[in-house]
């Protein structure tokens, strides 16, 4: 078995993805994520560029990791200045870190053109910054920048930019594809060549490998390399990074531990808590999970097709690569028109409509009905279950609206009043009576839930454990322009559960209401039976 190491840089290259921004505190915090995953190596970023990398390093040495080392990241020396008088090598050696990345130049065009030194300057500035950081009792990895375009441009002068680096002290020399331009057969040829040449060298530094994913490439580049002989891949939790992103280590570690046979990672701890690592970064960097993204999204272990259905039910490796619960991920069947009965019955838990075809075929034909009028329920398992209850003649409806009404007043800019009431007919009142009830609220939505609770709550006062947790609006049919139906997505929770419901109509608050009222519904049929007795 060959054991890779995996290398995040998350908190440095992934930070410098468009739109993420993480705080000292959510640094620390996935430090201490990685490291109860069993990342071996986590760049914590560059201590001279900004205060808050400053301050990372000097706080993350409280913490007591278990498994990873923090890495200082920085360049070469300035060019005319010895490493010792250099400001950033200081900088390295405060953070106090027992792994230093160092970035250099290996192209002979940067070299030139955007370095403006000599070939001979660039190297004395590797060989200089890496021996300088070695003698102070420092490992050091160095990251050959644009190693792979630098190689097809002028190898011989790449191979000595690596072999320098390795022979000052180097334990790592990491090829970079910087533009993520390269295909995986030539990262598969160069990373044979980088190794030959350090072999010819007689230098034993391991080589690692780091991508980008500018030509979508990056994972299928480092499983390239790694095949090639690398021993240790960069990249960060999700891709995160700059343009296009970087490898994404969730996807690098699930194929090597789970698709690849003779490799071993994260120091063995298995990669059942992958699902939880990725989101617990996309939280932290207030950042949308990505339904498609492979093993651990959402709709990685969804299915839709009705005769995907019908095979999973009876063998899920008939369409699932991996087992979901092997990266910590659920099987997900969703109900749409594309369904099939399949679909409804693994969606339905009681036994009564599951064993019912006919039942079961009125369902389908209803949900294929809606979702030509442009209902969707496949975020929407509330409203599906209640759709099941109503053609099952099942469904107890603990109120039903006898009208209501919403006024929006505005009183100048920024001073805006919305006021709903609501008429409620409540089980158990008197016959023709009515609960009629006003609210303000934030806007139509937040007025009407507030009426209906001020409606409810005295007969199920459980209801105060419920609340909204998002809102969506979505115009189905934009060519109607402003006669367009549009679909509402309401999603709630009552502090344990997360439930999703839909409403569809050509006017936004009546299809507001029709979500709102079915996440009531629901939430009133899973809690009846705390229910207090009506008064």
């Amino acid at each position: 078995m060959r054991t890779i190491e995996i290398y995040d840089t998350t908190l440095r290259d992934g930070s410098q993805g468009e739109g993420v921004n993480f705080s000292l505190e959510d640094k620390l915090a996935i430090t201490r994520r990685l490291d109860e995953a069993g990342i071996d190596f986590i760049e914590g970023g560059y201590p001279l560029s900004n205060p808050k990398d400053a301050q990372y390093f000097a706080r993350v040495a409280d913490l007591k990791l278990r498994h990873s080392k923090v890495c200082a990241f920085g360049m070469t020396r300035r060019r005319g200045m010895t490493a010792a008088d250099d400001p950033g090598m200081r900088a390295l050696l405060d953070a106090n870190t027992s792994v230093v990345t160092i970035v250099g130049k290996t192209s002979a065009f940067h070299v030139s053109e955007v370095l403006g030194v000599s070939r001979e300057e660039n190297l004395a500035m590797i060989a200089d910054t890496i021996a300088h950081l070695a003698q102070a009792g420092r490992e050091v990895f160095y990251d050959a920048e644009h190693f792979f375009d630098g190689w097809k441009l002028d190898a011989d002068y790449a191979r000595q930019t690596i072999v320098a680096a390795a022979q000052s002290g180097a334990t790592r020399i990491v090829l970079c594809d910087t533009n993520g331009g390269t295909l995986p057969e030539e990262v598969a040829e160069m990373t044979a060549a980088a190794r030959a040449a350090l072999d010819a060298a007689g230098n034993p530094a391991k080589l690692s490998i780091h991508c980008h994913n500018d030509c979508d490439l990056a994972v299928a580049n480092s499983l390239a390399a790694i095949t090639a002989g690398a021993a240790q891949v960069q990249g960060t939790i999700n891709g995160l990074g700059e343009r296009c992103g970087n490898a994404d280590l969730i996807s690098v570690v699930a194929n090597l531990s789970l698709k690849l046979s003779g490799f071993t990672v994260l120091r063995g701890t298995g990669t059942a808590h992958l699902t939880e690592l990725s989101r617990f970064v996309y939280e932290t960097a207030n950042m949308s999970y990505r339904p498609g993204q492979p093993f651990v999204g959402a709709s990685a272990f969804a299915h839709k097709g009705g005769m995907h259905v019908h095979a999973v039910s009876k063998a899920a490796e008939s369409y699932e690569h991996i087992a979901p619960e092997a990266v910590g991920n659920s099987r997900r069947i969703l109900v749409s028109e594309l369904s099939g009965r399949s679909n409804i019955a693994a969606l339905v838990t009681r036994p009564d409509v599951k064993n019912d075809r006919a039942l079961l075929d009125r369902v389908l034909a209803e949900v294929c009905r809606l979702e030509n009028e442009g209902w969707q329920f496949e975020a929407a398992g509330a409203s599906f279950d209640l759709l099941v209850d109503r053609l099952a003649g099942t469904f107890r409806a603990l109120f039903t609206r006898d009208s209501y009404n919403v006024d929006v007043e505005s009183r100048g800019e920024g001073d805006i009043r919305t006021l709903a009431t609501v008429k409620l007919h409540v089980e158990g009142d008197a016959p023709g009576g009515v609960r009629h009830e006003v609210a303000e609220g934030d806007g139509p939505v937040n007025a009407l839930d507030a009426a209906l609770r001020k409606a409810l709550e005295p007969v199920y006062p459980a209801l105060s454990r419920m609340h909204l947790l998002d809102y969506k609006v979505r115009v189905i049919n934009a060519q109607e322009g402003t006669a367009a139906k549009v679909r509402v997505s309401i999603e709630s929770t009552d502090g344990e559960a997360v439930w999703g419901t839909v409403g569809v109509s050509e006017n936004v608050i009546e299809a507001s209401w029709l979500a709102l009222a079915d996440s009531f519904h629901h939430f009133l049929s899973m809690h009846e039976k705390d229910m207090l007795p009506h008064a």
